[in-house]
């Protein structure tokens, strides 16, 4: 008698289910978080397969938002988890590379571990973005003694985090973030009882671990197409997210990439510019205006008027010379030197300051785009003076001109 062949398990359905036992315990800001977090749980079953394995996050700016929740469900239904408040980069490179197979880490209260008052832990946040690629490692010494041996510890693994306000750049543009929220009165959520409902999960994990035995050729071998713009890290942090989604069918791949655009949309409107690109964005937008040359007790003078921007109070200080030529001097002129002030000749002596021509390079390649605004309109919302004043005079004027009446200090040639 011929064996009856076992039928093919529906993908689909199955990630329906992850779906839905979420949806049990876990209120997502977006349907798109839904999605992403199913993905996420289905491609740490897959991880062997991608040659980049993102971080989610679960991230909100109060306590009692349900991150710690989510990583419970999530910690359910992914391989081989191991949950920590408090770990050393050391255990953590010892721990991927155990012979048990990677294991998924899910970070609790991970502010406590980059917080503003936890102080720079760089050998973990070396682990984080390293881990983020298989190729990501350690070389550290081994032996004991003066029999001592350089091993390379591997540190590729999926990683879960969850934590109060934010977390470092590096880390930020690695994960999937998930931005939780306060319950609202009219939002439920089942009661979770981890006696009867992490049965209901590691059964449910079982599943998509055989589904994911019987897709694991196709997703290695997968190069998903990515919705139009998408492409360098954010290309990497949801290429294994699509494969997992193109292997399940159904509506999927479909979610999939509209959860893909959604959130990296949303992730560019949360991000905080770096100071230096806020410095850059402020120059362009606020001071110089057309003109194109600028002393630099001017620049000064506008930075720190300007309430909503952090000029006043940049690490505990205002911001003054040293540091505006230290910010500038990251960033390099047309030709490919570093930004430094020059002397700038005025009626009434020769200040320091800085040019437009210098600046221009970094303005189009990391300044957003500009205000739709012309320029000469934005120049006349800008406090400056005429070209006869000092400097000294200059600042005074800043201070009590008002923007009506102002006028370019050094405008453009024409």
């Amino acid at each position: 008698m011929t064996a009856t062949p076992t039928p093919p398990i529906d993908g689909a359905a199955l990630l329906d289910e992850v779906e839905t036992f979420h949806r049990r315990f876990n209120i997502f800001p977006t349907e798109a978080a839904y999605v992403a977090v199913v993905l996420w749980d289905a491609h740490a079953h897959l991880i062997d397969c991608f040659e980049t394995t993102p971080r989610v996050a679960f991230l909100s700016p109060e306590p009692g938002s349900g991150k710690s929740r989510a990583l419970e469900i999530v910690e359910l239904l992914t391989p081989r988890p191991v949950s920590t408040v408090s770990a050393s980069a050391n255990a953590l490179y010892r721990l991927v590379d155990s012979a048990e197979g990677l294991p998924t880490v899910l970070f609790d209260e991970v502010d406590t571990i980059f917080g503003p008052k936890a102080g720079a832990d760089e050998a973990l946040r070396g682990f984080l973005n390293a881990g983020y690629r298989r190729i990501g490692g350690a070389l550290r010494c081994v032996g004991e003694g003066s029999n001592q041996n350089a091993q390379v510890f591997g540190s590729y693994c999926a990683v879960a985090m969850a934590g109060l306000g934010s977390l470092p750049d590096t880390v930020l543009t690695r994960s999937i973030i998930v931005r939780m929220r306060k319950r609202a009165p009219n939002e439920t959520v089942e009661s979770y009882r981890q006696r009867t409902h992490e049965k209901q999960g590691h059964a449910l994990r079982d599943r998509v671990a055989k589904w994911a035995d019987t897709v694991r050729n196709q997703v290695a071998n997968a190069w998903p197409e990515m919705p139009e713009g998408v492409t360098d890290r954010p290309a990497d942090v949801w290429e294994p997210l699509l494969a997992v989604a193109d292997a399940a069918g159904g509506d999927w791949p479909t979610r999939a990439r509209a959860a893909c655009l959604e959130l990296i949309s949303a992730g560019h409107d949360n991000d905080e510019a770096s100071t230096g690109i806020r410095l850059l964005t402020d120059l362009r937008d606020k001071v110089f205006c057309g003109s194109d040359r600028m002393p630099t007790a001017v620049i000064l003078e506008v930075l720190l008027r300007m309430d909503d921007a952090p000029w006043g109070d940049l690490d505990d200080k205002p911001l003054n010379s040293r540091t505006l030529a230290k910010l500038l001097s990251q960033y390099v002129t047309p030709a490919n030197k570093p930004i430094k002030p020059r002397g700038i000749r005025t009626p009434s002596g020769f200040p320091k300051g800085y040019y437009a021509e210098d600046l221009t390079d970094a303005w189009t390649r990391y300044c957003p785009p500009s205000p739709e605004e012309s320029a000469t309109s934005a120049t006349s919302a800008t406090p400056q003076v005429s070209g006869g004043d000092s400097v000294a005079d200059t600042a005074t004027a800043i201070r009590h001109t008002s923007a009506e009446n102002a006028t370019p200090l050094f405008p453009v040639a024409g």
